[in-house]
């Protein structure tokens, strides 16, 4: 994988990781307003849906190396 391709990928991480945050933040408010738990719960999910994103990425930038 060249410099590029990995500045590319840590680049799109640390978006997504910032994306993440901002889903934590608007859990917690809508949770702290009491507001629908059916919105909560879907919110909840695009937040683990990023999750899985940010760990593909990990992955394609530090391999698993079994020793």
């Amino acid at each position: 994988m060249s410099d590029q391709d990995q500045a590319e990928i840590k680049l799109e991480y640390a978006r997504l990781k910032q994306e993440h945050a901002d889903f934590d933040a608007a859990i917690n408010a809508m949770i702290a307003t009491g507001c629908d738990p059916l919105q909560i719960q879907r919110m909840k999910k695009k937040k683990l849906h990023l999750k899985d994103k940010l760990i593909q990425l990990s992955d394609k930038v530090i391999p698993d190396i079994i020793a």
